[in-house]
């Protein structure tokens, strides 16, 4: 990571308010007062009731529940060790969970639990890891986290570590992160959870070492930035460090398949020759592997709605200092819907086909563009 001409700039400009500052009464004193530490804040005094004036009734319907009201998640299950986790544990899953492989992709299946009961606590683990939720869908079954900036990457050099905490927007690692997470139901009343890492990575646009402009670009899936957060999910449903390890490292392998694409109707269908269930889990997978979004999902008729989006568009700033300053808003880019099936053939094996508005297989250009990338991820 390399510091763009501008950022030095801003650096003297804040230690200049540093040093403003310090010569008047100095940075804490000037920064003192009464404001609250909400992190730090247990109560504050009780409301006085200015003389001559009636004490206020308090109406009863305005009252907070009890502390026992509140949801606080799924009810965790005790395993033969004594340890705690949300699963169910069974003889094939002691610890209620299991991780399962297919080639590059692993994803969690928790067993006894259904999506409705994980979805809040989904919601909380990305908030508590430091990410704001940017779609919130429970009836597709698809969260998505916004993008945001792994800090980590920033070198630690000498001057960061003096003045981080007043000068860290100077501070770029060139990277952004977003994470989508797919619920969907299992066949024996569990749950599948897919989390799904997409990237994007800061270019200098033109030449030198001093140049103010840049650009965003896509940067490959990364697999184990997904498989750390997948181990902390496991921790989060009651799972120790060295048990999600574990359920990562002894990943059991998903069932082989064949995928063929079938064009003799002329529209392109692709046939896999397993159970439809697992064909639809993995199409929603490898959706959220994609650039398209899901507007609708139901597993009942084997239909996804999707649309295309442009993560360039939807991760979009101005280049240079003024658009470090003053970030705009991006409108997210989004083509028309197109309406995956994945339903059974005669057989009663799976096939994959993006259907027209009138039902029957579609033939055109964005059809098998999109056929051709669901055919390269489930092979």
């Amino acid at each position: 990571m390399k510091l763009k001409a501008y950022r030095p700039a801003m650096a003297v400009l804040a230690l200049s308010t540093v040093a403003s500052l310090s010569g008047c009464a100095g940075l804490k004193d000037k920064l003192a007062g009464d404001k609250v530490d909400y992190s730090n804040a247990t109560s504050v005094p009780d409301l006085k009731v200015p003389a001559g004036l009636a004490q206020p009734k308090i109406e009863t319907q305005y009252v907070a529940p009890p502390v026992a009201a509140v949801n606080h998640g799924p009810q965790m299950s005790i395993t033969q060790d004594g340890a705690k986790t949300v699963g169910l544990p069974t003889a094939q899953d002691p610890l209620g969970m299991h991780v399962v492989k297919d080639s590059d992709q692993q994803w969690l299946i928790v067993d006894g639990r259904s999506p409705e009961e994980l979805w809040p606590e989904l919601k909380t683990f990305w908030a508590d890891n430091g990410f704001v939720i940017a779609l919130d869908s429970p009836t597709t079954g698809v969260m998505e986290t916004d993008w945001a900036e792994n800090r980590a990457k920033i070198p630690q050099d000498w001057f960061r570590r003096t003045f981080g905490k007043l000068v860290d927007g100077i501070y770029s690692s060139g990277t952004r992160d977003k994470f989508r997470t797919r619920l969907e139901h299992t066949a024996d009343g569990g749950t599948a959870i897919y989390i799904t890492q997409h990237g994007m990575v800061e270019k200098d646009v033109g030449t030198g070492n001093t140049s103010t402009s840049t650009r965003w670009q896509d940067s490959p899936r990364n697999p184990q930035l997904e498989l750390a957060f997948m181990g902390r999910l496991m921790e989060r449903f009651g799972l120790s460090n060295a048990q999600a390890k574990q359920l990562i490292v002894s990943a059991r392998p998903a069932d082989a398949r064949v995928v063929s694409l079938d064009t003799s109707s002329g529209a392109p269908i692709l046939r896999v020759n397993e159970p439809v269930d697992r064909t639809w889990l993995r199409v929603g997978l490898a959706l959220d592997r994609s650039d398209f979004l899901v507007d609708e999902s139901n597993q009942q008729t084997g239909t996804f709605v999707v649309r295309y989006s442009n993560p360039v568009d939807d991760n979009a700033r101005t280049s240079g200092i003024f658009g470090k300053l003053f970030k705009g808003s991006a409108t997210k880019g989004k083509g028309a819907p197109l309406h995956v099936a994945v339903r059974p053939d005669a057989a009663g094996r799976a096939q994959v086909m993006v259907l027209d508005t009138n039902g029957q297989p579609d033939d055109s250009r964005e059809a098998r563009r999109l056929v051709t990338l669901l055919q390269a991820q489930l092979s």
